[in-house]
């Protein structure tokens, strides 16, 4: 597992609004498109290439179905982890039921880590 590749996926299609909308649209393909093509590219240089290439099977299941608790639970960054998906959901959350109401779902799903040591991100 690389909770180093999760991150730069999540850092890196969070603030980009074209990835932010491939991912959304069909998050499998864009998944697919960014380990191959996007995601070896070192940030800012178009020379060189990351030493890491692949995500997990796990890894790549859980981006592409938006699991966002799986990715609390595998330890990436908390903060890229929420904002990435507040790009997706906050505005349909927030037509059908109120500003935060995406957040709120998110606390409310990760419940079951009350009281709990966050997972670890080494």
């Amino acid at each position: 597992m690389s909770k180093y590749y999760v991150n730069k996926f999540l850092f890196m299609v969070d603030r980009d609004p074209e990835y932010l909308k491939r991912y959304t649209e069909d998050p499998a393909s864009f998944v697919a498109t960014w380990e191959q093509s996007i995601g070896p590219k070192l940030l800012g240089n178009e020379v060189e290439a990351s030493s890491v290439h692949a995500l997990t099977d796990k890894e790549r299941e859980i981006l592409v179905n938006h699991d966002y608790v799986g990715l609390f639970e595998m330890g990436v960054h908390f903060f890229l982890n929420l904002t990435i998906f507040i790009g997706i959901y906050d505005e349909p959350y927030m037509t059908k039921s109120g500003p935060l109401a995406f957040q709120r779902e998110f606390a409310a799903k990760l419940q079951h880590w009350r009281d709990k040591d966050y997972p670890p991100v080494d």
